[in-house]
């Protein structure tokens, strides 16, 4: 079960004004569920987005990068079930084979399409599955399918995730609503999922790529699951252009105002996949303080948040500490004064001094470990530079949950 995370309600999630969202059920894993779904925008809309930065790329990551410079984008199409990763020139060929189609049933340009899957990798894309079930799709376009949509795009969630924003630009009251799927193979590097997070707003397109990324960085790439980078991530922010005055000035309070909107939206969805993390029992944050840099902090963060050691101790509530100290030994910060390093469980000073806090009782460790929502405070105290990371346990069904991934 997820750690305190609820399926969204459809009535909180506010439609897009220029952004329609049709789902449909190609059978590609299992017959019957929905698990293709298309996102057509206005014309005139805008997209950016972030990427993996995993070598092994996706074939369809691959062919988005190419349209996304090339045209103006008029849809989104998205599968389940199939990652269409490891598959070489003929995955290419197949994910373009798809964005033929969907641009044929909206006389759009092959280019103004942008396709995205997730799934099984190393296996190839059934085409001919995907392209049959798009006119169920395109008929299926409203502006409220919004909850149906972070259903269809789920793979091994147990709970749909969605968030929305409504926030006041210039006088006008903008939208910011979004999805995002994931729950294992997460690691940052970009960071593993796919995130679509769409706006009404008039943005212009060098602003709108700094905002996804300023979110990104502050959302997705601040959390971990298990320490994989998959090859299919994908953070996308459309701004459809039909709402409000244009923002053209990055220095503006109306820039500020939807970056910050936007990034809201990016941490509520990116702390719902640590909290359906494949198999998890605790939400654990990880807040690093006192480092000379965010760069430093991070690494902090990420070597206790991707420990095995440190997650199945917190699975089993055992405050065997030394876990954590041993994983900030590590994090690659070579000039570390372990002795100046100040660690917190919760409200319960930990260690100090280079050692146990002398009044440290184990008692107080177990009361917090019990707790399904952890908070892990390290002090560095080296500098004024603080990072965040969010990760949860390793329980028995992670790996059950991966080992029968495919059948």
């Amino acid at each position: 079960m997820p750690v305190n995370l609820a399926a969204p309600d459809p009535s909180t999630l506010h439609a897009v004004p220029g952004v329609t969202l049709g789902i449909a059920s190609a059978g590609i894993k299992r017959p019957g569920r929905k698990d293709v779904l298309v996102m057509k925008l206005a014309d005139g809309a805008r997209v950016a987005g972030v990427f993996t930065r995993n070598r092994f790329c996706a074939a369809p990551v691959q062919l988005c990068r190419e349209h996304l410079a090339a045209a103006q984008p008029r849809a989104l199409v998205v599968n389940t079930g199939n990652a269409n990763a490891g598959t070489g020139l003929d995955g290419r060929r197949r994910a373009q084979a798809v964005c033929d189609a969907l641009a044929g049933l909206l006389d759009a340009p092959r280019e103004a399409i942008l396709p995205f899957s997730t799934g099984v990798i190393l296996e190839p894309l059934p085409v001919d599955k995907i392209v049959a079930a798009l006119p169920a799709a395109v008929a299926a376009l409203a502006p409220a399918n919004w909850a149906e949509a972070a259903e269809a795009i789920m793979t091994t969630d147990t709970v749909a995730k969605a968030a929305s924003r409504q926030v006041a630009i210039g006088g006008a009251t903008v939208t910011v609503t979004g999805i995002a799927k994931g729950a294992g193979m997460i690691h940052p590097n970009m960071a593993t999922m796919l995130g679509y997070v769409a706006t009404d707003a008039i943005v212009a397109q060098p602003l709108l790529q700094a905002i996804v990324k300023h979110a990104a960085d502050r959302s997705f790439n601040c959390i971990t699951i298990d320490g994989d980078t998959s090859t299919n991530d994908s953070f996308m922010l459309v701004a459809s252009g039909q709402t409000g005055d244009a923002i053209l000035d990055a220095d503006g309070a109306d820039y500020l105002a939807l970056r910050d909107a936007v990034t809201a939206v990016a941490q509520e969805l990116a702390q719902a996949i640590v909290r359906d993390g494949e198999g998890a029992t605790k939400f654990m944050t990880v807040q690093v303080e006192g480092g000379r840099d965010e760069s430093e902090c991070k690494a902090v963060g990420y070597a206790i948040g991707r420990s095995p050691l440190v997650k199945t101790a917190f699975f089993a509530s055992d405050p065997n500490l030394g876990r954590i100290l041993a994983a900030i030994g590590y994090a690659g910060i070579d000039d570390l004064d372990v002795d100046k390093l100040d660690l917190y469980l919760d409200d319960v000073l930990v260690a100090t001094g280079g050692g146990r806090n002398p009044a440290y009782r184990e008692e107080d460790g177990q009361r917090v470990m019990a707790k399904a929502e952890i908070l892990i405070r390290v002090l560095l105290n080296r500098g004024e530079t603080a990072a965040t990371v969010w990760t949860c346990d390793f329980s028995y069904d992670y790996v059950k949950i991966n080992a029968d991934y495919r059948t």
